[in-house]
């Protein structure tokens, strides 16, 4: 019988990509994946690491490591995983209607931000500095409002992915990744 993998090569957790092209660092990652599981195992809601810790988990870069495609997805199922028990916990803790109640507040408060007229819903930069596309974001928030307000079809994946334009003068980056953030905690909490 014929081994799958040679005696001196470790199976990868992902697939690696070529030792010529950029991917997250093995090492980097394996640990990360290691604590996470701990905290994962752990009876109760984690402190140390929460969905959106997991969010914004970043990785350096290395020659023939893992393919970031890969890592990204599992860390999207993970932090799915992750808002799960915290809503579970949350609902334990607080009750339903009470997490219903912030929910609705949360909603508002974003629906109030994204509904400002087209071109003034976040922050702009300089003429100088290249922000995000005042079209592209007006017209991606205006889907979002749409499925707060209406129910209109939005996964979670789409706001995670979603990809502006650069523009000078366009949106302050950090405001409307943190607006969206905030889409992605809401759409986690009530599911």
């Amino acid at each position: 019988m014929k081994p799958s993998v040679r005696e001196n090569e470790a199976v990868s957790t992902f697939p690696l990509t070529d030792k010529k092209t950029l991917g997250y660092s093995v090492e980097q990652v394996d640990g990360f994946l290691a604590a996470a599981r701990s905290a994962y195992d752990a009876k109760g809601v984690s402190e140390q690491l929460t969905a959106e810790s997991i969010r914004h988990t970043a990785f350096a870069m290395q020659k023939g490591g893992y393919s970031p495609s890969h890592v990204d997805a599992a860390l999207e199922r993970l932090e799915d995983a992750f808002a799960a028990r915290e809503r579970d916990d949350a609902v334990r803790t607080k009750g339903r209607q009470a997490i219903s109640a912030e929910a609705s507040k949360k909603t508002q408060e974003i629906v109030d931000r994204l509904t400002r007229p087209p071109g003034h819903r976040f922050t702009r930069t300089s003429v100088l500095t290249v922000g995000y596309s005042l079209a592209d974001v007006d017209r991606f928030t205006s889907r979002v409002v749409k499925h707060l307000e209406k129910g209109r079809a939005l996964s979670v994946d789409d706001v995670r992915t979603a990809v502006f334009r650069p523009q000078r003068g366009g949106y302050r980056e950090a405001q409307v990744d943190l607006v969206l953030d905030g889409v992605v905690d809401l759409m986690l909490a009530v599911r």
